[in-house]
């Protein structure tokens, strides 16, 4: 578990890479917006969370089935009731939200960063 880390992981890393490699601005990890969004841009309310497919709850339900201890269940439902209340709140606030998921970004890079890109736009 204390390998497991919660920033500036592999898939963050390359999405940060790629966003400069473009000439993009965006801060890291903003602490000051509630959920402290991966990528921020306060000025004009937008923020990203690129989320990890098992710590987030992608295909929660199929994932349910496999998983052998209650733990990680409870643990995992109970992230994915913070990132709603997280996005509930910003959105409140006013902020624009997008989410990537970990696979998206694995799968093809370009395509993820040029989603981020067109949406901070």
């Amino acid at each position: 578990m204390s390998k497991i880390r919660s920033q500036n992981t592999k898939v963050e890393n390359l999405v940060f890479y790629e966003l400069r490699k473009k000439g993009v601005y965006f801060q890291k990890h903003y602490k000051k917006a509630i959920g402290n969004p991966d990528i921020a841009l306060p000025k004009k309310k937008k923020a990203i969370f690129i989320d990890g497919d098992f710590w987030h709850g992608y295909h929660f339900k199929k994932l349910s089935k496999r998983l052998p201890k209650k733990y990680w269940l409870t643990k995992i439902e109970k992230n994915i009731k913070r990132d709603r209340l997280y996005r509930a709140k910003l959105k409140e606030n006013g902020w624009k939200i997008l989410r990537v998921w970990e696979h998206q970004v694995r799968k093809n890079p370009d395509i993820a960063t040029e989603k981020i890109v067109n949406f901070l736009k």
